[in-house]
């Protein structure tokens, strides 16, 4: 029997609306909005309304998508049933976390709530872009990298996209350099150098806010954007911390769940992504984006 895989959408994701349709319709997710909304008073404004400049901030961006990712997984779950492995992109892995178990969602939420002010305050220290670097392979993406002045690769998406992370100065030059190679250098939607070296204050911040906190066993293998493996028992704080200073493995990530059966992923959250993501790592399964009703529809014809 085919496997399926929930996956978490991560920053970037975030677009003016998202989650409202899901707060007005089903039942069983609106303790989360509401619990979210007592945390963190104007979550549900940002989330079904924007403007989307302050929902793009770092801050509020990432608040608002766990919330919304974490509220599609639970009710892509009443569909679908437990899913047999969970992974999140970059922010996402925060909701993933939460749902598989390892932290309660008002733990997960709050450390959140750090974790988007340790990078914000990081972005802000040390001013970076990132951008979508296609059309060339890996390899060629870290050798023009190393070419240039505080460029990195730093999310190793799928065949022909790998993002960089630079410091604002360098954009032009990486843009130039893609350019020439025969490829292309498109901004994302991000306000900073995630998952590079500017993101270290960030991570050693979300080590001590780590401190002391209990893990859980999860529910399900949960997938680390550091190692592409399933997180191991007693190295969940290193884990969750690290990512935010080191690159996105999602390519790996997805091979290995591959590997282990899964035929079906299931995006939850805002946009389609992680599915387009998937579909060029391996035509042959099958990815559902489900970030409100209409997703929800389309899963059920799919496993009814």
């Amino acid at each position: 029997m085919d496997r399926i895989a929930f996956v978490f959408a991560g920053q970037g994701a975030q677009a003016p609306g998202m989650g409202k349709d899901l707060y007005e319709n089903i039942a069983s997710v609106r303790p989360y909005f509401d619990r979210a909304e007592a945390i963190r008073p104007g979550t549900l404004k940002q989330c079904f309304e924007g403007p989307a400049e302050e929902l793009a901030q770092t801050i509020n961006a990432q608040p608002c998508l766990f919330l919304v990712d974490y509220a599609c997984a639970v009710a892509a779950r009443e569909i679908a049933g437990q899913p047999a492995f969970a992974a999140g992109f970059s922010l996402g892995e925060m909701a993933a976390a939460a749902f598989s178990g390892i932290l309660t969602f008002e733990e997960a939420f709050r450390l959140v709530l750090k974790r988007a002010k340790l990078m914000q305050d990081a972005a802000e220290k040390h001013p970076g872009a990132m951008f979508a670097v296609v059309k060339l392979p890996a390899e060629k993406v870290a050798e023009l990298c190393r070419g240039l002045n505080e460029a990195y690769p730093v999310n190793f998406n799928a065949p022909g996209q790998t993002v960089v992370a630079c410091a604002q100065e360098t954009a032009e030059a990486l843009v130039a350099a893609a350019r020439a190679e025969g490829g292309r250098a498109i901004r994302l939607n991000v306000s900073g150098a995630f998952h590079s070296p500017f993101m270290r204050p960030a991570t050693e911040g979300m080590q001590a806010a780590l401190a002391g906190t209990r893990f859980s066993a999860p529910a399900m293998p949960l997938y680390a954007n550091l190692t592409a493996r399933p997180y191991l028992m007693g190295q969940e704080a290193d884990t969750l911390s690290g990512q935010i200073s080191s690159p996105v493995r999602w390519q790996e990530t997805v091979e290995h769940m591959i590997s282990e059966g899964v035929r079906l992923f299931i995006e939850v959250g805002p946009g389609n992504t992680l599915s387009g993501l998937i579909q060029k790592i391996d035509p042959l399964v099958e990815a559902i984006p489900v970030g409100g009703l209409e997703g929800l529809a389309a899963l059920k014809g799919r496993v009814s």
